[in-house]
């Protein structure tokens, strides 16, 4: 049912996507311009100013505006096939990840009885566009970007696909709505139940959207920009949008694995919407603090932090998750 109008289940989640989907593109101009505020407090600066004249919040807005006028420049030597789709595949396996994330007890687009396995197959996408990227742009910095970025993601997917794990033998269920159901009281949130998951789960989440200290894919000092490095207008935009999009669905996914999805902190869950979109913008700050407080690792550091510390603690939370269950059941 929509607005008291019963309709197709089909068209009921079109619907329900497609609101998503404008309510997340208006969200990720939103965390451009937070990230900005966030930074400049950080840095003890005033960040910008000007542009809308309170706290510069239409700059996001002017930025877009530029990007949408500047000329698309091709590579000559560009694979022009690899170069336009990678972009696209990268913007669109981030929305789709949206299909299965439950905004409330009602609002989800698919509430699937695999969304956990569709969302770790959506994710490996990225992995190939990025790949994409690097080989389409005929550039060593962009390829050199591409493979970085390629096995960073596919060290990093293995102990966050452990710690979720961990949720799932909790929930007994692989659909996102029964894992946030089973957290309908406070204290059975999984981040109280699995905080060494919790702490699993956002360190290689961090990883897995190439944020600070795990940005090696687009170290400046090393590779200029890295994958994207030959991309401009509106392609260059899709891959900077789908980095901020990817930030607010991995606390997403952490808000309804760990933080109690739509449920308030007494068990209620009126306002379900509401209490879901604040816990994500709390895990999407830490991402930004992480960002600016911390210093770049360097990549044999990010490769031996991922299968010497996250692995074993990963294997450890999910062992010891098991052996509880069994216990208590």
């Amino acid at each position: 049912m929509f607005l008291g109008i019963e309709l197709p289940q089909i068209v009921l989640s079109a619907i329900y996507f497609a609101l998503t989907l404008g309510v997340v593109l208006l969200m990720a101009l939103f965390l451009v311009w937070w990230e900005r505020k966030v930074s400049a407090h950080i840095q003890v600066r005033f960040g910008p100013m000007m542009t809308g004249k309170w706290h510069g919040w239409s700059q996001t807005l002017a930025d877009a505006l530029k990007l949408l006028q500047k000329e698309d420049i091709v590579p000559r030597a560009a694979d022009k096939g690899v170069y336009f789709w990678a972009p696209v595949i990268v913007f669109g396996a981030t929305m789709m990840t949206f299909v299965v994330i439950p905004w409330s007890p009602r609002f989800i687009a698919a509430d699937l009885n695999v969304g956990i396995l569709y969302i770790i197959a959506i994710t490996t996408f990225t992995i190939i566009s990025l790949l994409m990227a690097g080989w389409g742009s005929n550039n060593k910095y962009s390829l050199l970007g591409g493979m970085r970025s390629a096995a960073q993601i596919v060290s990093y997917e293995v102990p966050l696909t452990l710690s979720i794990m961990g949720v799932v033998l909790l929930a007994q269920s692989l659909s996102m709505q029964d894992i946030v159901a089973d957290q309908n009281k406070f204290w059975n949130w999984n981040i109280i139940r699995q905080p060494l998951g919790f702490l699993v789960y956002l360190v290689a989440a961090t990883a897995e959207v190439n944020r600070t200290p795990f940005d090696l894919p687009e170290a400046e000092q090393e590779l200029v920009a890295g994958f994207n490095v030959e991309y401009s207008g509106m392609k260059f935009a899709m891959f900077f949008l789908a980095e901020f999009v990817n930030m607010f669905v991995v606390a997403a996914i952490a808000t309804a694995l760990f933080l109690g999805g739509w449920w308030g902190p007494f068990g209620n869950e009126s306002l379900g919407w509401l209490w879901f979109v604040l816990k994500s913008m709390g895990v999407v700050f830490v991402l930004m603090w992480f960002r600016w407080t911390y210093p770049r690792l360097r990549v044999d550091h990010l490769m031996e932090f991922a299968w010497k510390w996250l692995l074993p603690l990963a294997f450890l939370n999910l062992l010891a998750t098991g052996l509880i269950y069994n216990l208590v059941k």
